[in-house]
C-alpha cells in the first residue's frame, strides 16, 4: 500500500522580522502582566506602611479643615417659574 511514508518534517516558512518583533512583545506584555498580578496579589511592606501614614496624614489633614469653621454659604438666587403663553 504505502511502501514510502513521508516521514520528513513539514516544510516550515522562516519567521519575518515582524513576526518575531511580534513574538517577543507578546512574551515581554505577558511577563509584564503576570508582575502586575504578583504586585496585587503580594503587596510589599513598605508601601503599606507608606499608604497607612499618608492616610493618618490626610485624615488630621481633614480635621485641621473641619475645625476652621463653617464655610461661607453660597446664596442662590430663586429660579423665576414662567408660564408660557399659548
Amino acid at each position: 500500500m504505502s511502501a514510502e511514508l513521508d516521514l520528513s518534517p513539514p516544510e516550515v516558512p522562516e519567521p519575518t522580522f515582524l513576526e518575531s518583533i511580534l513574538r517577543y512583545g507578546l512574551f515581554l506584555g505577558a511577563i509584564f502582566q503576570l508582575i502586575c498580578i504578583m504586585a496585587v496579589i503580594f503587596p510589599t511592606s513598605k508601601g503599606h506602611e507608606q499608604e497607612e501614614s499618608e492616610s493618618a496624614d490626610g485624615k488630621a489633614t481633614e480635621q485641621m479643615k473641619k475645625s476652621k469653621g463653617p464655610a461661607p454659604q453660597i446664596r442662590q438666587k430663586p429660579k423665576k417659574e414662567s408660564k408660557k403663553k399659548r
